[in-house]
């Protein structure tokens, strides 16, 4: 099965899925029109997956690799030497070339693939494929003026001169997208299912990442009131997010493990779907904690794909957009207008850097619109 992900320029170069006939494993490989894989590229996607990246950066990487190579051909660039004036250029044409009818790439698109295509160009100086000058100087040293949560400056404040890339587009920054409360509930009414309702309420309520909550095994479930007896000291009903290796392809992002509590939704829903599956699978030892129930192969972990083709017919169903990441957004939105502490919500979250958090905190346009509304009609705005 062939994905094009090179939107905007010609189809000379594509990224493509392919899977392996001896394990089933997927890897994701850069093609020519003539179907002949681009070495370099490919090598580079490779180690992308050798180094446990999340199959939803390795795939996001391949297109916009492809779409570099592309764009070089089609100029007549040869992304072996390309130069800091090519790239100037080739993010001039991301900005103002539309890559679907009358749609254009956001700031934060143009810097998402620039970013991948300097890796891909670092990856290529690192492996001896192209000159180390090239690399280098599409990147600069600069002084970090804030520092990260945990971050060792070292002695003198040694490490706080980095390298940043040299050419950058204005990022937005809108706010993530999240259901009001009254969608998430014309979503979960529209799970008929039981097994489709947890996956739902899981997300919504957690927050979890969706390679997280697909990645669960049986053991990471902790629904009692006390769990000391499983050999945990964490008090209350909550799940375990760990990064492991799932043949389903899951990956947790975060490579530290952490606890999130589990609402009373959460269990109900849970013991539902365990009724449900035991109907369907009866005494079924799949070790993963969601899995397919409504086709083949039954009892095997649910994947990305099967994930988001039922977010889809969701979307559907409810006649507004439902994405699974939107759950996310959701509950972290919930969690900061409830007055969590932000610290809180970014543990919960599992972000490393507060600065992934503080987006949360900026006001909507219907927050803005309700504290006009509510002073013109002599109300107190809280």
């Amino acid at each position: 099965m062939v994905t094009d992900l090179s939107r905007g320029f010609s189809a000379r170069f594509r990224a493509e899925r392919a899977i392996s006939p001896v394990d089933g494993a997927e890897w994701w490989v850069v093609i020519d029109a003539g179907l002949v894989a681009h070495r370099e590229a490919s090598k580079f996607l490779s180690s992308l997956q050798g180094a446990s990246c999340s199959p939803h950066t390795v795939r996001a990487y391949a297109g916009r690799v492809a779409l570099f190579l592309g764009w070089c051909e089609a100029e007549g660039v040869d992304w072996r030497t390309v130069a800091l004036s090519d790239m100037a250029r080739f993010k001039h044409s991301l900005e103002v070339r539309p890559y679907a009818e009358g749609r254009y790439r956001s700031g934060s698109t143009v810097n998402a693939i620039l970013t991948a295509v300097c890796e891909f160009l670092r990856f290529a100086a690192r492996a001896g494929m192209i000159e180390a000058a090239v690399a280098e100087r599409l990147s600069e040293p600069r002084f970090l003026r804030f520092m990260p949560p945990g971050f060792d400056p070292g002695e003198s404040g040694k490490f706080r001169l980095v390298r940043a890339r040299s050419i950058k587009a204005r990022p937005e920054t809108p706010f993530p997208e999240a259901l009001t409360p009254e969608q998430s509930n014309v979503v979960t009414s529209a799970c008929c299912r039981p097994r489709d309702r947890f996956v739902v309420v899981l997300l919504h309520d957690t927050g979890l990442r969706v390679g997280e909550a697909l990645g669960l095994r049986r053991e990471d479930i902790h629904f009692l009131p006390d769990s000391r007896t499983l050999g945990c000291e964490v008090v209350g009903a909550h799940v375990h997010v760990r990064r492991r290796a799932n043949l389903n392809g899951a990956l947790a992002k975060s490579r530290s493990p952490r606890v999130v509590p589990a609402s009373q939704h959460v269990l109900s829903a849970y013991g539902d779907y365990r009724v449900e599956r035991s109907d369907v699978l009866g005494d079924d030892t799949s070790d993963m904690v969601i899995v397919n129930l409504y086709h083949g192969p039954l009892g095997h972990g649910m994947t990305y794909r099967g994930l988001k083709d039922f977010f889809d017919r969701l979307a559907r169903n409810c006649a507004f957009p439902v994405r699974p990441h939107m759950m996310r957004h959701t509950a972290a939105t919930n969690w900061v207008r409830a007055g969590v502490d932000i610290d809180v919500v970014r543990a919960l979250l599992g972000h490393v850097s507060l600065a992934s958090t503080t987006v949360y905190l900026h006001a909507r346009d219907e927050d803005c619109r309700r504290a006009v509304e509510a002073v013109a009609a002599g109300e107190t705005w809280r």
